[in-house]
């Protein structure tokens, strides 16, 4: 952790300013230590290079499990292809020069697949993750100065309120408890003129009539170690099924609909290691997480409103992206 960090966190149970105590320093960042409230009452553990604001486990822990196993899987900087570039410019539609030298506050980071693209233009990023995704963002980006890493709770950022410029939140929030809430925490922190991005999964006839649904009710509850193990063993059998039936012409893209297995072919250029490997990935991204809530556009919309957002946008690229700024 960078000694400056501290200056821009918040204790997230009082709001209150955190002093650093009994910090341990490795190459010129904070190791380790204590972060102390005002009043003295909360502490908080920094560990590894992270403040630690957040219990140790929690309702997102599959998702932990899920980005220290595949870290690496969907930087652009492993897999060669700017398919995570592609998404972020283009939900959020801010150019590079926009937030270069900026403070930007990546909303759940999971392994930082969107923290690379925005630590490449420049911005002075701040990942937050609920889980211990934050171990896997830190490993993968740790050679950016310009990150910093915290664990916390989208119900309680530990930040000032009106403080970040730029704010985004990519796949986070529908995987949430309580999705209108999780989202209302956040237009909060924008500062003046700042500018806002997040996006969920649609909800429509379509949505519900995927695979997925049907065997939620059940992997959902799995132990998320036990359900890699049964998906490791799966996938290589589903995702040739997929396959096989989205090469049927005109029908083969509502067919495959039926396999519980993400298939990315023809939708990414990714070799076949790759797409077995996205496959694998993002099939327990699909079974595993505790909640999953599909938004209609309409309601999305109504959200960013109700925040008192300006030039407010919500259109559907692949997630429902909704977009606004904050009045000066």
């Amino acid at each position: 952790m960078h000694t400056e960090l501290v200056e821009i966190l918040r204790c997230p149970q009082t709001g209150e300013r955190l002093r650093l105590e009994q910090p341990q320093y490795r190459d010129e960042r904070v190791q380790s230590g204590w972060l102390v409230a005002e009043d003295g009452q909360h502490r908080y553990p920094i560990r590894d290079f992270i403040p630690r604001l957040a219990p140790e486990s929690n309702y997102a822990d599959n998702f932990g499990l899920q980005w220290n196993k595949f870290r690496r899987t969907q930087l652009d900087s492993y897999s060669g292809q700017p398919i995570s570039a592609d998404r972020f410019w283009t939900s959020t539609g801010w150019r590079p020069e926009d937030i270069a030298g900026q403070y930007v506050l990546d909303a759940g980071c999971g392994a930082g697949r969107f923290a690379e693209i925005a630590l490449q233009a420049g911005a002075k990023l701040v990942a937050l993750d609920y889980s211990s995704a934050a171990d896997a963002c830190y490993a993968n980006l740790q050679h950016y100065r310009n990150l910093h890493v915290v664990q916390g709770n989208i119900y309680a950022l530990p930040f000032p309120k009106a403080f970040f410029p730029y704010i985004y939140s990519l796949g986070v929030l529908m995987c949430t408890p309580n999705v209108e809430r999780a989202f209302a925490n956040i237009p909060p922190m924008l500062a003046p003129g700042g500018r806002l991005c997040v996006d969920f999964y649609g909800l429509g006839f379509g949505t519900m009539l995927h695979a997925k649904y049907v065997f939620r009710p059940i992997t959902k509850h799995m132990a998320p170690q036990t359900l890699l193990k049964l998906l490791q063993s799966a996938v290589p059998v589903l995702l040739p099924v997929s396959q096989l039936l989205g090469g049927i012409p005109v029908l083969g893209r509502y067919l495959k609909r039926v396999v519980p297995v993400a298939d990315y072919t023809g939708v990414y250029p990714l070799n076949a290691e790759q797409l077995k490997e996205w496959a694998l990935l993002d099939t327990f991204d699909m079974l595993a997480p505790k909640y999953d809530k599909p938004q209609p556009a309409g309601r999305v919309r109504r959200w960013l409103e109700a925040a008192g957002l300006a030039q407010v946008e919500v259109f559907r690229p692949g997630h429902i992206v909704g977009r606004g700024s904050r009045l000066p």
